[in-house]
């Protein structure tokens, strides 16, 4: 596949996968012609690649991650400890978020039974 094809089914612009390349994130695509050419199963890695970025994992991490992957199953163990992690820190955030969410809620509920007694009011004084 052809460096916009990528791009378009993975989500990241070329410069981003440009930019993955040079950091290692990405294995250099043969070439053909002077041109990338990508396997199809790049996709997968970008998408695991956009999740990570998604929980908020720090950019050193995720280009530690990927060395780890080039190294080969022997990198297992530490792969899956960075992961667990990371799972932890957004258990966390998820956490954090639920919590605002009730707060929003219940200050929403709060202000729909306002708005519904000025109402109640404002229908009572034009009876």
């Amino acid at each position: 596949m052809k460096i916009g094809e990528v791009s378009r089914l993975s989500g990241f612009s070329i410069d981003t996968l440009r930019y993955y390349e040079k950091m290692g994130l990405i294995d250099p695509p043969w070439r053909e012609s002077g041109r990338r050419a990508y396997d199809r199963d790049i996709l997968g890695w970008l998408n695991f690649l956009k999740a990570l970025k998604a929980t908020g994992m720090p950019l050193a991490d995720v280009e530690t991650y990927a060395r780890l992957r080039r190294e080969g199953e022997i990198t297992s163990a530490e792969r899956r400890e960075m992961l667990e992690r990371q799972r932890e820190i957004v258990r966390e955030r998820i956490e954090e978020l639920t919590d605002c969410m009730q707060l929003l809620d219940y200050k929403i509920a709060n202000y729909v039974e306002i708005e519904a007694r000025h109402q109640a009011a404002d229908r009572a004084r034009n009876s």
